[in-house]
């Protein structure tokens, strides 16, 4: 990977000489370099060593963490039998606790304290408090993101996503210096630029198309769109290096419909709002590797104990560095796949799939709950679908909602019919709904398979 690091010093190009932050971000990437390689139980240490300062903080400071973490839990430190003990803090926990998460005595340096509001996509929108030093992580760990997938730094990325700011509204969007804060200081990129995510899909692939971008960064469902709308009408990105993908669970053969259309690598992302990245896929492989030096990720069956690899599990997570607003094994609403240890190298611990919310479990007629197996490609060889969306009302009802370019033949219906019943299950009843468009949240995310159960 050829990157240049950006020098603050008039007259002196190299070696470079970083701005104050810019060097702290690049120790804090060497240190990370380093510890990437550590066995799981060597990371799994030091996270506890982190944990009890954060436990003693909270429970000197925090009114609710004075009550659930005075089960026996001592301040000299909790093993990892006591730690599986303490509460689950689910969205209605945090919710009902209030102010009594907060606390205006803070560890020094901590910084500026940020407010955050979550999209509410599980109907129940949560506030939450970030400090310089939360941010700070957050751009570390994107660095190490883009050293990871050895990212052409001077190329032009394109982000189409969601944002207040007007100046993204088409045909222009918002066009910048850099790719971000996470560089700024510390790398010479290229220029980025920003389209909103409520832009008609045709405008954003004309918009693609004259801003010639390396990388484009979106939601999965975009992405799902663009690629399936640049293979209908034979558009080429021939300057797309790679695209990446955040905020929403990725789709069955999202990967090798971007392969097939653009011949492009596709990387995803897993972070939330409230927590910054929990996991960035690997160099090597499709899986995920946690980031253990900013987040305790642990997966957990209905029973609270950890899922080993293969099993699928609630995803419950601690920020490490967070003393403005501790979450501690808070319940992000997820669910994932425990994967095997990773060849790669790195001991960070491994997802193999990140499933998505509770809500986006199939329930069968004999009472079985599992993901489906849902991918729209398929779909788009039948009929032409751009947009599905499967909803299920009862035990054995399931909408179907299709945005199509044209009105489904009487064939095709039969033949859509069967493949639903191959994807989801025979025992269905499926309404199959010709629809305008599909509607995304206020933060733009949108979901393939909803239970209404």
């Amino acid at each position: 990977m050829d990157v240049s690091i950006k020098s603050v010093v008039q007259g002196i190009k190299w070696p470079a000489l970083a701005s104050s932050s810019g060097a702290v971000r690049l120790a804090s990437l060497f240190q990370l370099e380093q510890t990437q390689l550590w066995s799981e139980e060597k990371l799994r240490k030091y996270q506890f060593k982190q944990i009890n300062t954060l436990l003693q903080h909270c429970v000197q400071h925090r009114p609710y963490y004075q009550e659930v973490l005075g089960n026996g839990i001592t301040l000299d430190g909790v093993s990892e039998e006591q730690w599986l003990n303490i509460p689950i803090l689910t969205r209605d926990r945090l919710q009902q606790a209030g102010e009594r998460l907060r606390t205006k005595v803070l560890p020094p340096d901590q910084g500026k304290v940020a407010r955050h509001r979550t999209s509410g996509s599980t109907g129940k929108p949560v506030e939450t408090l970030s400090t310089e030093i939360t941010s700070f992580f957050w751009n570390v760990f994107t660095l190490r993101e883009h050293l990871w997938h050895q990212h052409d730094l001077s190329g032009k990325l394109a982000v189409i996503r969601f944002t207040q700011d007007e100046r993204a509204k088409p045909p222009q969007g918002i066009r910048s210096m850099g790719w971000g804060r996470a560089t700024t200081g510390v790398f010479e990129t290229g220029s980025s630029v920003m389209l909103s995510i409520f832009t008609p899909i045709a405008e954003q692939v004309a918009w693609l198309q004259r801003e010639e971008p390396q990388y484009i960064l979106t939601h999965p469902s975009v992405l799902t769109e663009l690629a399936l709308y640049c293979q209908r009408e034979g558009v080429r990105l021939p300057s797309l290096h790679a695209v990446e993908t955040i905020s929403e669970a990725l789709p069955e053969g999202l990967r090798e419909l971007c392969h097939e259309v653009w011949g492009v690598k596709l990387v995803d992302m897993y972070s939330t709002i409230e927590l910054g990245y929990l996991a960035l896929q690997c160099p090597e492989h499709d899986h995920y590797h946690v980031q253990s030096e900013g987040v305790l990720l642990e997966v957990l069956d209905d029973d609270g104990k950890p899922c080993a690899p293969g099993e699928i599990g609630r995803v419950i997570v601690t920020d490490l560095h967070n003393y403005a607003f501790p979450l501690i094994r808070y319940e992000v609403g997820d669910y994932a796949e425990v994967g095997e240890p990773c060849d790669c190298g790195r001991g960070l611990p491994v997802l193999k799939h990140i499933k998505g919310r509770y809500r986006n479990i199939l329930t069968t007629p004999d009472g079985e709950r599992r993901y489906p197996q849902l991918g729209i490609q398929d779909l788009h060889e039948i009929a032409p679908v751009q947009q599905f969306q499967a909803i299920q009302h009862t035990i054995i009802d399931i909408e179907i909602k299709l945005v199509l370019s044209r009105p489904l033949q009487l064939e095709e219906i039969e033949k859509l019919t069967a493949r639903f019943h191959h994807m989801l299950g025979s025992d269905y009843d499926f309404d199959i709904q010709q629809v305008e468009s599909l509607q995304r949240s206020a933060s733009g995310k949108y979901e393939e398979f909803i239970s209404k159960l």
